[in-house]
């Protein structure tokens, strides 16, 4: 193909072409490998020394092989092959394609981006470690054998509660895939929600920290948290939404929480000399909600 129609690599080298190395190629009698060219965009994927060494050689075209995928997959691909020959890549190199790696694949291992990117393991666990804030918390890892593995059944278990809690007509298939469980733990989360139990056995939960055992509640704590949103998750619960006392408990939160600005209009309303009355009673609620949340608070998961 013609050189003058391609474009640049989005190499993983972080310092560019090097033009020395490409003139020890185009020194060579010998035929060159076909350069590694993104069809979609018809940028180089692997090859620009050689395409650099055809240049310096006085050619206008070169042989090329065509790849047909994603950005993504076209820069994993260039990590590859820029690993496993020609101009090794620098530590610094490995280490910056791990990163984009881990933003675009996040679902892969460390040991699979270790393979592909010639780092260990524990390097690019690291450099997960510290994208942390930027990267999806994933309960799945996609291993070296290309299969799914959890990071955690009880954090599975948990997701997959939620999932029954927004959407409790989801299959069990569709919310093992997204929880990233098995179908048989997918009914064992929703068969154990519908007897009013915790997802995870208490058994599990035992073994964890404070903080793990907050994690329980699969509807948070944060208090941040708008109102609405808890209570939709919580009308969504098949365990309130199948008993009596469940549903009249639904109906009740509904009428009580007040929630964003609903308050601030209602204050117009409220005459002078009614106000001091009135925040007394809103004292009095705040007490009573308060009281409420210290008995709940006290209660475990398994209980």
């Amino acid at each position: 193909m013609r050189i003058g129609d391609l474009l640049p690599a989005d190499s993983p080298r972080l310092n560019g072409l090097d033009e020395a190395h490409a003139r020890q190629l185009a020194e060579k009698d010998s035929e060159l490998p076909p350069i590694l060219v993104h069809r979609p965009t018809m940028r180089v994927i692997d090859g620009m020394h050689r395409v650099r060494a055809a240049e310096i050689g006085g050619r206008t075209e070169i042989a090329a092989t065509f790849f047909d995928g994603t950005d993504a997959e076209a820069f994993l691909r260039s990590v590859v092959a820029n690993v496993s020959h020609g101009l090794p890549l620098s530590i610094a190199d490995r280490k910056a394609a791990a990163g984009r790696i881990l933003a675009s694949h996040p679902l892969l291992s460390d040991r699979a981006i270790a393979a592909y990117t010639g780092l260990a393991a524990r390097s690019v666990g690291g450099i997960r470690r510290r994208s942390a804030a930027d990267l999806p918390q994933l309960n799945v890892r996609i291993g070296t054998d290309g299969k799914p593995h959890p990071l955690d059944r009880a954090a599975g278990r948990l997701r997959a509660s939620e999932i029954i809690a927004e959407r409790p007509e989801l299959p069990l298939r569709e919310i093992a895939r997204v929880a990233g469980i098995s179908v048989g733990t997918a009914h064992d989360v929703r068969r154990r929600l519908r007897r009013g139990e915790a997802p995870v056995p208490g058994g599990r939960a035992k073994a964890r920290g404070g903080a793990e055992r907050a994690r329980m509640n699969p509807y948070g704590r944060s208090g941040t948290r708008d109102p609405h949103f808890t209570l939709r998750r919580l009308a969504g619960d098949p365990s309130l939404r199948q008993s009596e006392a469940g549903r009249e408990l639904l109906r009740w939160l509904h009428t009580q929480v007040v929630t964003g600005d609903d308050w601030k209009k209602r204050m117009d309303a409220v005459p002078p000399h009614c106000a001091d009355a009135v925040a007394e009673l809103a004292r009095q609620c705040s007490d009573t909600w308060q009281e409420i949340a210290r008995e709940l608070g006290r209660r475990t998961p398994a209980e």
